[in-house]
């Protein structure tokens, strides 16, 4: 770890944000472990807040060292007065494509992000960034003639699971009236996701895989921007449900 000259402001400022740092919700779902898992996006939306508020921020970049033969990912938390401070992750990719390094990087940032903060986390998909099952899992699946994912979603129909998919790009993609859209669209999509994603994991599941990769992205982005909307909302006025 490496950090500027003086920390005693930035440590202040972290205590006072770590006293205000909620856990980071479990909204996503990892079908080889049938469990839920909080992504990059749910752990920023716990800190977000407090550290904004404290005067504190988060930058990660990935960057080569050792004449370009190591790849990590650098995580700096910088307070206002211009103290930091600084740790390294190392990278580590499956293979060479792009996909492969950019899950190991989006694998990473979270893992660092979580420990420099302080926020809570469940974490069961690191083997998405390895291009791993755990060998335990494998073996045991292989050995009764189970698909190493386990059974998470495959009892779900699939004429229902065409009907949610194709309810869920008809909101993604459905002309909004009025004055800001996307919050409108965000608040929409969070209502369904609430409603009927969340209560049934296997269906979580089954749509999950169903959805093209781009299209599940967007739900999830959306999804975050509808919580923080209602989150703010609340904030605001306690006694006000929704925006509509």
């Amino acid at each position: 770890m490496q950090s500027s000259e003086q920390i005693n402001e930035l440590a202040s400022a972290l205590a006072k944000a770590q006293g205000e740092i909620t856990g980071a919700l479990k909204d996503s779902a990892n079908p080889f472990f049938k469990s839920r898992y909080a992504d990059l996006a749910s752990c920023w939306d716990a800190a977000r807040g407090p550290l904004s508020k404290h005067g504190l921020s988060v930058t990660q970049f990935p960057a080569a060292i050792d004449d370009f033969k190591t790849e990590v990912l650098i995580t700096r938390l910088m307070h206002s007065s211009g103290q930091w401070l600084q740790s390294s992750m190392l990278l580590k990719c499956k293979d060479d494509t792009s996909q492969a390094q950019g899950s190991s990087i989006t694998y990473a940032r979270r893992y660092a992000f979580a420990a420099v903060v302080g926020v809570a986390q469940i974490d069961d998909d690191g083997n998405a960034a390895s291009g791993r099952i755990d060998p335990n899992v494998r073996a045991q699946a292989a050995a009764v003639g189970l698909d190493p994912r386990g059974d998470l979603g495959k009892d779900v129909p699939q004429a229902k699971v065409k009907e949610t998919v194709d309810r869920m790009l008809k909101l993604m993609s459905d002309d909004i009236i009025g004055d800001h859209e996307d919050h409108k669209r965000a608040m929409i999509i969070l209502d369904y996701h609430e409603k009927v994603l969340n209560p049934d994991e296997d269906l979580y599941v089954a749509v999950g895989d169903a959805l093209p990769a781009a299209k599940r992205n967007s739900w999830k982005s959306l999804v975050s921007l509808g919580k923080k909307l209602e989150k703010d909302d609340a904030a605001s006025d306690p006694s006000r449900g929704r925006r509509f």
